[in-house]
Parts: structure tokens; sequence; C-alpha cells
């Protein structure tokens, strides 16, 4: 996670956020600059929560932008896949709650404000990775009214579970984004983390052939015969047709 706190012309430029203990726990940013005093308390809490998840726009991700050379944010990617949600929600192998879907993508990368993001093919950061997002998750959304935390924690959950329609959905698009990046930068972070064709193949299919991306395997084996990718244990796979509700 990339730590420190953006300026604007309208104030003047502060120093990094300080952290608040040993274990580089950064200190709310709403401590660092305080809201307005004769704030209630539930909109107090609401506004640390909000500027909190500012922090989500300094994190970092692998995937490059296809507009821009450079990478994308976490912000970025949550915003993409709440506008693929809304565009490619008739690709869902079963119906789908279209608003409900877009507040798991959301807030399914909002612990990554703590917990920073771990790119898919890097084996050594994900090691702990599920015990650094559980703890985030338990530092973030306390900071919200219970009924709120409580909510938006059960979304963070049904994401991370993908049980539900809605989640799987979510995750197949989780999942193409950033192929879709790759594919737009001549094979991308592919290339960079010499990734197998039947690495990507996993990532999109899930561990379901009814839950994956769209067209997921057109686009690996195009990527394969580009040579963004190795080819070696690709086999030819046959996805699901888009329903068209």
């Amino acid at each position: 996670m990339v730590s420190g706190v953006c300026t604007s012309g309208r104030a003047p430029q502060r120093a990094t956020v300080p952290v608040v203990n040993s274990a580089d726990t950064p200190a709310l940013l709403a401590d660092v600059s305080p809201l307005p005093t004769g704030l209630d308390r539930r909109l107090r809490e609401q506004l640390t929560f909000i500027v909190e998840i500012d922090r989500l726009k300094t994190v970092l991700r692998a995937s490059p932008l296809a507009a821009a050379d450079r990478r994308e944010n976490d912000a970025e990617h949550s915003w993409h896949l709440a506008m693929m949600v809304l565009l490619l929600a008739e690709y869902a192998d079963r119906p789908i709650d279209v608003g409900h879907t877009v507040a798991l993508v959301l807030v399914h990368d909002l612990v990554e404000v703590y917990a920073g993001d771990t790119p898919l093919y890097d084996a050594a950061a994900r090691v702990g990775q599920a015990a650094r997002e559980q703890a985030a998750a338990d530092r973030l959304f306390a900071l919200l009214p219970a009924d709120q935390g409580t909510r938006l924690r059960a979304l963070w959950e049904e994401f991370e579970a993908r049980m539900t329609p809605e989640a799987m959905f979510a995750k197949a698009l989780d999942r193409l984004q950033p192929v879709l990046l790759n594919w737009m930068s001549d094979g991308g972070t592919w290339r960079t983390y010499g990734a197998p064709a039947v690495d990507l193949l996993t990532a999109l299919w899930l561990h379901n052939p009814q839950h994956t991306a769209p067209r997921g395997a057109l686009w690996v084996h195009n990527a394969t015969g580009s040579g963004w990718s190795a080819a070696d244990q690709l086999q030819p796979l046959v996805e699901p047709q888009p329903s068209h509700r």
C-alpha cells in the first residue's frame, strides 16, 4: 500500500500520515485533520469512514491503465467494475440483482486501504493475505455506525465467499477486468509475471465453469497466440453463452 496524503492548491502541503503503533497502522485521516466540531456522532462516524477510504486512491494495483502509461489504483478498479456490472449483467449465468452486485464490487477492495493490494501471481505477497485483510476489515468497518458497519462487512464477506449469484458474477468480473487492461497494453503484467495460460484460465474460470468471466477462455487463447502468456497445459474450453435477459 502507498501511504501518504495527497495535497491540492487549496491547502499547504502536509507530511505523510503518522503511524500510531509498532505495527505501522496509520492514524485515521480524520484524526490528522479533524472534522468540524458540532457534528452528531452518527454523521461524524460516517464522514470519518468516507475520508478514510480516500486511501483507496493511493493503493496501486499491478494492472496497467489502457489510457495512460501508469498502473491503476484500487478506487479506479472498483469504479470500473461497477460500470462493468451495469453493462455486462446479461452474461450472468443466473439472474442477479444488479444494484446489489454494484454494491459488492464497490466494497470488495476497501480493506486494502490497510492491507494493500495482493497481485494474483505474486505467491510471496499472498502469504498471510487472509489474516491481513481480516484485521483490516476489523478496523475499517468498525469506524461506521454499527448498522452500516455490519452491512458493509457483510457485503465484503459475501464477495469473498463467492456463494451467491451476485458474488460469483462480481468475482468473475474482478478477474476479467485486469485481463482486459493487460490485453490493451500488449500483455502488461502477464509478461511481468510470466503468467502461464493455465494460470490465467484458472483465474478466470474460478472453481466452476458456470461462474466464468464472459468469454474468459477466448481472451486467454488469443493472449497465448500473441506470445503474452505461456501455453503450457492449455486446452480448448467451452463457455456458457449469455442469456440476454
